[in-house]
């Protein structure tokens, strides 16, 4: 029977380093936003992300802020909510699910998820039912001259 030697190695004075660019936060936060319903990311399109144009421009509405001293990172997303969603409700799910994630897969501690809340919008946009139906985004400007 053959023994397995066991050498040890040391690594004197190796600093091992490991950088996680802040796409790849974007795009795990982006996943995370897509198994979510009743809201769309502002500047998102869903046509666009059906054909996987343009990265950069499906991600625009995800603002990623590393701490390198701390090994933490700092998310703000930017959405559009449909009307009738309960917002603190659907709030701390995207924060849970999205810091869950990124903390699974890069290591690093979520320091905070910060959501706003842009828009309103109608649930036949949201679905992409009639769109005819696109001019129903609500803006909450539209609103303040009626009170």
């Amino acid at each position: 029977m053959l023994e397995k030697s066991k050498e040890n190695y040391e690594f004197a004075d190796t600093v091992f380093v490991r950088d996680v660019e802040n796409r790849v936060f974007q795009a795990i936060a982006f996943k995370c936003l897509m198994g979510i319903e009743g809201i769309e990311l502002v500047g998102s399109n869903l046509l666009d992300s059906l054909l996987g144009r343009d990265p950069q421009e499906r991600i625009k509405g995800i603002h990623v802020e590393q701490d390198q001293k701390n090994h933490s990172v700092h998310i703000k997303i930017e959405l559009n909510v449909a009307y009738g969603v309960s917002i603190p409700e659907k709030a701390e799910e995207i924060q849970s699910k999205v810091a869950k994630e990124i903390c699974r897969l890069t290591g690093l501690h979520v320091s905070f998820v910060h959501i706003v809340f842009k828009n309103l919008i109608s649930t036949d946009v949201l679905e992409g039912t009639d769109s005819s139906q696109q001019e129903d985004v609500v803006e909450v400007s539209e609103y303040t001259d009626d009170f």
